[in-house]
C-alpha cells in the first residue's frame, strides 16, 4: 500500500497494494526469490494475521488482505539441486516457505 497526495486538494489517500486488491481472491507471484526483504516481510504478515499494515505520511491503519497467494521461484544458481532441500534451492527462510500449504517442483531434466 502507498499513501498517494492529490495534486489539487493536497488531500492524502491509501492506494492499496496488490494483496490488498486481491482480498478474498488470489494474488499470483512470479520471481518470488528475486523481491526485496522488506517486501517479503510484509507477505509474511499477511500469510500469517491476513492483513496489512501501515504507517505512513501520519497514516496507521490496517488493511484487510484475506488472499491467497500462489508464488512462483527459481532455484538458487539457475539448477535445482536434488541432494537439497527445497528451502536450501529457493533460497528462501523456512519460516516463509512454511506458510504455504503446498509446494509443487518443476524440474527440467537436461538431456
Amino acid at each position: 500500500a502507498s499513501v498517494i497526495r492529490d495534486k489539487t486538494t493536497s488531500e492524502t489517500t491509501l492506494e492499496g497494494g496488490a494483496l490488498v486488491l486481491a482480498d478474498k481472491g488470489i494474488c499470483c507471484i512470479d520471481e518470488f526469490d528475486k523481491m526485496e526483504e522488506s517486501d517479503r516481510t510484509a507477505i509474511h504478515e499477511v500469510m500469517e494475521q491476513q492483513t496489512v499494515s501501515i504507517a505512513k505520511a501520519g497514516i496507521t491503519t490496517t488493511l484487510n488482505a484475506r488472499t491467497a497467494i500462489l508464488a512462483a521461484a527459481n532455484p538458487l544458481f539457475g539448477r535445482y539441486n536434488k541432494r537439497k532441500s527445497p528451502s536450501a534451492n529457493i533460497n528462501l527462510p523456512a519460516a516463509l516457505l512454511s506458510r504455504f500449504d503446498l509446494m509443487f517442483l518443476l524440474l527440467d531434466t537436461p538431456n
